[in-house]
């Protein structure tokens, strides 16, 4: 069979924000299907217009251009009206908000000529444990997740851009990161299809652009190969019964699920047998590993391994993508994005929560603000928001704020500030996404045993407000828009506390 090009199911990642002549060359002599962009790649719109336009140019006008721009705390590009989380639009619970945050995302993105996001997330939360899910789920409710979520992707592809719902078949109900190992999740065929299957289902049903795999053992459905590998999910499954024909796209075999069984690139081959279209290689600055799988796929073929009428069908699915998503840069009109902005700021204010009874906090006396210098990044998280950023806001409403930051262990710093303000109310803000640490913890004790008014300020997780125990908001993000709606909340507590 002429005409195959397996390396054109290789979607890769570069080391930085520009193409150097070097790498354009080694992207044009492998001939790629298109490059996944991270944080690093992102920069002036000026610049990253001019990197895509030269990827384009390396690989042809049909090569992909993907990135991750989810909402919440999973965001690449960060200079455009941002959407929620999508545990935000769970707690609105509007369809029409989310098929709008689906198109919010995708316009910041077409502007640039991005023309794939991997998004959204259709994992159920129904693990609170789950290290990389969470706030990336719309809901526990699995029938709410495919109500949203498919909104969500059919909102952005409107817009232009190709959305990837992930993570099939479920990511949702483990306790392990798939970046450092492999899950296994042993729930029986019948509970599969009632939770985790339901949002992909309905997906596959919508005829959403595409589906990213997960790197996850399914013993129910293939009992020896993750599914990103299973020829019984991704085949059988995904094509054969549920009669999906969009392209299925692998999470990244850099992680360690994968990569520590199939090293050096044999994952690609593997993949596309079991019957996905393209797989993400990613080299984290290093573009060897893009090499390796390149050499894999060849090897394969020569060996007879991988049916080149696959890898053809393969090619053939990318390509019809390339044509109905073309990544032609759409302009974003300033009313546009002003409205899209207007509307981030509504859904912020929608997607708040208070629990508990708050302390009434006066403007015109000194309130404490306890919080984090920092937070753990890890997975899919690139950025988080600092205690002196916070403080910087919350300034806006609390001219007298008494500040100090831990580093999470240590709480020395805010017992002496508890100390030199005896009575004045606290606000003791956790910004981490996985648990409390021993200062928040400790410090939260305090505050109950003392009676000490205080407020929790749940800037990332909402799961935090279980484990300390005090009246809180839960702000479902930690963006600009986020903190504006929190100072606008936590203005109306400035001398009568809300019941």
């Amino acid at each position: 069979m002429t005409g195959i090009s397996p390396n054109r199911t290789l979607i890769v990642d570069l080391p930085g924000p520009d193409l150097t002549p070097d790498q354009g060359r080694f992207l044009a002599a492998h001939g790629f299907g298109g490059v996944c962009l991270f944080a690093r790649n992102i920069t002036t719109p000026e610049r990253t217009a001019r990197l895509v336009r030269d990827l384009r140019d390396a690989l042809g006008h049909d090569a992909l251009v993907a990135t991750d721009q989810e909402g919440g705390a999973v965001l690449r590009r960060l200079d455009v009206p941002l959407p929620p989380t999508p545990q935000a639009l769970g707690v609105i619970g509007s369809g029409a908000a989310a098929r709008e945050a689906g198109a919010v995302a995708a316009r910041g993105l077409i502007e640039l000529g991005i023309n794939w996001n991997f998004a959204p997330s259709l994992d159920v939360n129904s693990n609170p444990h789950n290290p990389v899910i969470g706030e990336r789920s719309f809901s526990a409710d699995p029938a709410e997740v495919a109500r949203l979520g498919v909104a969500w992707a059919l909102g952005s592809e409107t817009a232009g851009v190709m959305s990837s719902v992930k993570h099939f078949p479920g990511h949702g109900d483990t306790a392990q990161d798939s970046h450092l190992t492999l899950p296994t999740v042993t729930k029986p065929r019948a509970e599969l299809e009632a939770t985790e299957w339901l949002p992909f289902r309905a997906a596959a049903q919508a005829g959403v652009g595409s589906v990213m795999t997960a790197h996850i053992l399914y013993p129910a459905l293939d009992p020896q190969r993750p599914a990103t590998l299973s020829p019984a999910a991704l085949t059988g499954l995904l094509r054969q019964e549920w009669g999906y024909d969009g392209v299925v796209v692998t999470d990244a075999t850099d992680m360690r699920a994968i990569a520590d069984h199939y090293p050096r690139g044999t994952a690609a081959p593997a993949a596309l047998a079991a019957g996905a279209d393209a797989v993400l290689s990613c080299g984290h600055g290093q573009l060897v590993p893009h090499a390796e799988h390149a050499r894999a796929l060849a090897d394969a073929l020569a060996a007879r391994q991988l049916d080149p009428a696959r890898v053809a069908e393969a090619q053939d699915r990318l390509a019809r993508a390339a044509l109905r998503f073309p990544g032609t840069p759409r302009p974003y009109p300033p009313a546009q994005r002003g409205a899209d902005e207007q509307a981030t700021q509504d859904w912020a204010a929608r997607s708040l929560r208070w629990q508990g009874t708050p302390p009434a906090l006066d403007p015109a006396r000194p309130v404490l603000l306890l919080a984090p210098e920092s937070a753990a990044l890890g997975g899919p998280y690139g950025d988080f928001l600092s205690g002196e950023a916070l403080a910087a806001s919350l300034r806006n409403v609390f001219p007298h704020l008494q500040v100090a930051l831990h580093g999470g262990q240590d709480a020395s710093a805010a017992e002496a500030l508890l100390a030199r303000f005896p009575g004045a109310p606290v606000l003791l803000a956790t910004t981490g996404r996985w648990g409390v640490s021993a200062a928040e913890a400790g410090l939260a004790t305090g505050l109950r045993r003392d009676r000490r008014p205080a407020l929790h300020l749940a800037l990332w997780s909402p799961e935090t407000v279980g484990a300390l125990g005090l009246p809180a908001i839960v702000t479902h993000g930690f963006r600009p828009v986020n903190l504006l709606a929190l100072n606008t909340a936590l203005a109306t507590l400035r001398l009568h506390a809300p019941h």
